[in-house]
Order: structure tokens, then C-alpha cells, then sequence
């Protein structure tokens, strides 16, 4: 509210809003880290979803196993995955360097190190797919390897995006706390 008497604020005629508009590089780099960890934090919790969907409808037998087939050991350990995503997005609005370091480290134990275990699980059952053209689980009709291993190779990929912006976005964090602390 402003006052109708007592002192005004002086150059308030508007033209002082190109310096407020430039920002520092950081706070730039940070906003845009943001943006992208958001996304990838999405299609995070769309592949989370599906395969807790498998999970859910084997464990419960919701359909029968010839629709979706038993999931593999792997799958279980990565629906943990979920808790890097949480501390991922409770660091983003207030950059909370805490929760961020949370994240990378809960992020190779409960998202990277199922899917290495997972692949590792699967070749020889992908093995034995692409040599003699056997399949004995599947999902939809679709043999379940082949289908977990697409999975795979989406989640693998958004894991490394996100650990990758993650530690830049520790990085401009820390960054700008070093500069604060000069000054």
C-alpha cells in the first residue's frame, strides 16, 4: 500500500527496471538446470510408474500372468528410485543443497544400481530371445525382455541427465554461496 503522505521512493518513473531484468550468470544457469531437472523429474516418475504398475498388477494378480508376466528381482529394488525424486524436487524451489546431494547419492543407489543389476539379470533370458527366438514371459503379448530393456534404456538415460544436471546444478549452488561469502 502506499502512503498518501511521507516520502516517496525516488525514480520511480519505471526506468530503472533493466538492471532488476539483468541477472547473474548463476541465477540464469540455475533457472535453466531447473527447468530441465523438472522435466526429467516427470518422465522420472513416468517410468517409476510403469514399473510399479507391473509390480502392482503381478503382485495382486489383477491379470493373468499370461497378459503381464512375474516382474524380474530388479524391479523391486528401483521402486526405491522414488526417494531421490522426492528429495530432487523438495531441493528445487528453495536451493537446498542438502536435499540435492540426497538425491545423487540416493539416485546411484536406488535408481543406477537396479538397472546395472537388471541388466545383468536379463541377458541371459535376452540371450537366449534373439539366439533361438524363445520367449517365455510377456507383457501385452510383447516379450518382456524386450519391453523392459526399451525401459531401461529411457530410465538409464534420464538417471544420467539427471545426475549430470544435478551435480551443475550443485555446482552454480555452491557457486553462488562462495560469492555471497566473499562479499
Amino acid at each position: 500500500m502506499t502512503s498518501r503522505t511521507g516520502s516517496r521512493a525516488g525514480n520511480i518513473n519505471g526506468s530503472d527496471y533493466k538492471p532488476r531484468e539483468k541477472a547473474t550468470p548463476q541465477y540464469q544457469m540455475s533457472a535453466s538446470l531447473k527447468s530441465e531437472m523438472r522435466k526429467l523429474n516427470l518422465v522420472h516418475l513416468l517410468v517409476w510408474l510403469l514399473v510399479a504398475a507391473q509390480v502392482v498388477v503381478s503382485h495382486f494378480k489383477l491379470v493373468s500372468h499370461d497378459t503381464v508376466c512375474a516382474p524380474y528381482q530388479w524391479e523391486y529394488p528401483y521402486l526405491l528410485s522414488l526417494l531421490p525424486l522426492l528429495f530432487s524436487s523438495l531441493s528445487l524451489p528453495k536451493n537446498n543443497v542438502s536435499y540435492l546431494v540426497l538425491s545423487m547419492i540416493s539416485g546411484g543407489l536406488f535408481s543406477v544400481a537396479p538397472l546395472i543389476y537388471g541388466g545383468m539379470e536379463m541377458f541371459p533370458v535376452a540371450q537366449q530371445l534373439y539366439r533361438h527366438g524363445k520367449a517365455y514371459r510377456f507383457i501385452f503379448g510383447f516379450s518382456a525382455v524386450t519391453v523392459m530393456y526399451l525401459l531401461m534404456v529411457v530410465a538409464v538415460q534420464v538417471h544420467a541427465w539427471q545426475l549430470y544436471y544435478m551435480k551443475k546444478l550443485l555446482d552454480s549452488w555452491f557457486n553462488a554461496t562462495q560469492e555471497k561469502k566473499k562479499k
